[in-house]
């Protein structure tokens, strides 16, 4: 009698028919969908999509954070001013132990994160940031962390572009693409501002402008946008009630504040990785971590209110002229509200706000630098008219810490574009686009003096993994051609037979063989691929000579040659191994596009280093 087998094991079989069923249905899905809805069609539909889940996604954070915050603050600040000291450490060790027990993967730096998936033309970035870092970023913002919402949205809406990609299984390229989608989604979609996620995707993503590329790009956008509006209302994010029209004759005042803007994202950059690097090599353990970064967080809050969460009620206090609001419920509120002590107070939040951040992100908190941008550029801009006021030149206040989070914008993210359009927007300011214009720029010319990369690119810069933002012409002027050159090809005399050069080929491991005459100059190159069809047939072997059989190669290179040069070549060419020679023509070995890339890898991790 034949055995039906124990129940365990029928419901294993059960299950594996079940997984190999829903993959072949799968399967006929794509298969279907290949056959009858064309790629270029997919992408628009996907980019609807995509624009769709980010924005649904920045409106739940706002939610999360919002509520928290809400809860953090009518519950507990508002009772007692020493809550300040506690609650930041309740957010940065609920969002660490999340991070360590249930994600178990760094969920840091979103923006960074998204950058390096595409400078190694994988694109690929992991499911669980669909909606890991919306958790992190709310418990750490609600609960006090002084960072922004935003970079952990745009890493949101990047994974849910690059897993719908790979759902439909497309190509590298187009994941890329979706992930600029889902970028430009995420910013439309928190901000309320498409021009600006737009331009963020091609100015700081470096996606590469093209009609095929801006119509999904714009989708998106518009489509997160538009959810927003319907969730929020049309109303700009900071609405400006107090400014006042532009005057040309003050376009040299904003120049000074895009100087200062330049100088403030200098130490904003700076201070902020030197900082991270401070934090994460002394304080390695875990509880530490939670302890250190919530103590200091906690402190800086006590003293510095404004210093609590994204401060965008800050922002809107300062560029509708209501600056004194901002010192209220602090220890300095007994000092008065003089100009002196405004300027003192707001220079020390300047002054704190990189550590009250680092603190954040370095204890465990999760958030991006968004938000720290916009508001060290509102009060640079604040500090710098009330100063200018004080000496009696005369300039709208508001007006200056509008055009400040511009240039800081700018400056931070090397992103002038970014920070005109997305300040605009966020105000409804577009009567100021000109002094945004002037500041941003002149911010943005400035930090590129002193600091050629972003903190992004820094960041990436620092681990060997700066692929993209224009280093690689650095890491190509440090290859040298006997770094690369492979010398291990057996050479060929012109006047071989067919028969010895079988002997040969059974000998070598490679498939390409250079000519030499008798004295070493390279008469061209022989291919087994050209041969292979009569080098079996013996009956040949002495009617052929290897220069009856040689080709030339598509281009020979000199080993003086630079290695920037040496990859035009390669590139024009599409070759993949090409002979080097002196200047006397005489054969020195090959240099493959392997060979280099595997070089330029190592050479970029200690260029990075120094």
């Amino acid at each position: 009698m034949a055995s039906v087998g124990t129940p365990k094991t029928i419901s294993k079989n059960n299950s594996k028919f079940k997984i190999l069923n829903s993959k072949l249905t799968y399967d006929r899905f794509i298969a279907w969908r290949e056959q009858h809805i064309p790629q270029k069609d997919l992408v628009l539909i996907l980019s609807f999509f995509v624009g769709a889940l980010a924005s649904c996604a920045a409106q739940l954070l706002k939610m999360m954070i919002h509520g928290i915050h809400y809860l953090v603050e009518h519950h507990l600040i508002e009772q007692d001013h020493w809550w300040y000291l506690i609650t930041p450490m309740i957010g940065i060790t609920l969002a660490g132990l999340f991070v360590k027990y249930v994600v178990k993967d760094d969920i840091s730096h979103g923006i960074t994160k998204i950058l390096y998936a595409i400078s190694q033309r994988k694109s690929i970035i992991k499911i669980h940031n669909t909606w890991s870092s919306l958790v992190g970023s709310a418990l750490t913002i609600g609960f006090g962390g002084s960072v922004g919402a935003e970079a952990p949205i745009v890493l949101t809406g990047a994974a849910i572009g690059s897993n719908l990609a790979k759902l439909f299984r497309l190509d590298q390229k187009t994941m890329m693409l979706m992930i600029g989608c889902g970028a430009a989604g995420a910013i439309g979609g928190i901000f309320q501002a498409p021009i600006a996620g737009l331009v963020f995707t091609l100015e700081v993503l470096m996606m590469d402008l093209t009609m095929t590329r801006m119509a999904p790009l714009l989708i998106s956008s518009v489509t997160a946008t538009a959810i927003s509006f319907m969730v929020n209302g049309q109303e700009a994010m900071f609405p400006l009630t107090n400014s006042e029209p532009f005057f040309v004759e003050r376009l040299p005042w904003y120049i000074i504040l895009g100087v200062m803007c330049g100088l403030v994202s200098l130490y904003f950059t700076r201070g902020m990785n030197r900082l991270e690097q401070l934090f994460k090599r002394h304080v390695q353990n875990t509880w530490v971590k939670f302890l250190v970064g919530g103590t200091t967080l906690g402190l800086l809050l006590f003293l510095f209110p404004p210093l609590y969460g994204e401060g965008y009620d800050v922002i809107k206090q300062l560029i509708n002229g209501d600056s004194v609001s901002a010192i209220a419920n602090s220890p300095f509120e007994a000092l008065g509200t003089g100009s002196w002590v405004l300027l003192s107070y707001f220079a020390a939040i300047l002054l704190f706000k990189i550590f009250a951040s680092v603190a954040t992100n370095g204890g465990g908190g999760v958030g991006g630098i968004f938000a720290p941008s916009l508001f060290m550029g509102a009060i640079t801009g604040f500090i710098c008219a009330r100063l200018m006021n004080i000496i009696g030149i005369g300039v709208p206040e508001a007006n200056f810490a509008l055009a400040g989070m511009s240039g800081l914008m700018a400056g931070v993210m090397h992103a002038p574009l970014t920070g005109i359009f997305l300040i605009a927007e966020l105000t409804g300011g577009y009567h100021l686009f000109m002094p945004l214009m002037a500041v941003a720029v002149v911010s943005f010319l400035t930090i590129k003096i002193f600091e050629p990369h972003s903190l992004y690119a820094m960041r990436l810069a620092q681990k060997g993994e700066l692929l993209t933002h224009n280093k690689d012409r650095s890491v190509l002027t440090l290859m040298k051609m006997e770094n690369v050159l492979e010398t291990d090809l057996r050479t060929l005399n012109p006047e071989m037979t067919l028969g010895e050069l079988v002997k040969v080929i059974a000998q070598s491991n490679r498939n390409i063989f250079p000519v030499v005459d008798a004295k070493g100059k390279l008469l061209g190159i022989l291919l087994l691929d050209e041969v292979r069809n009569i080098m079996f047939q013996p009956r040949l072997y002495n009617r052929f000579t290897v220069k009856q059989l040689m080709n030339s190669p598509q281009a020979i290179l000199t080993d003086t040659m630079p290695m920037g040069k040496v990859m035009e070549i390669f590139e024009d060419t599409g070759a993949w191994n090409l002979p080097v020679v002196d200047e006397q023509k005489h054969y020195l070995g090959f240099v493959s596009k392997s060979k280099i890339f595997n070089t330029y890898r190592h050479v970029l991790v200690h260029f990075s280093e120094e």
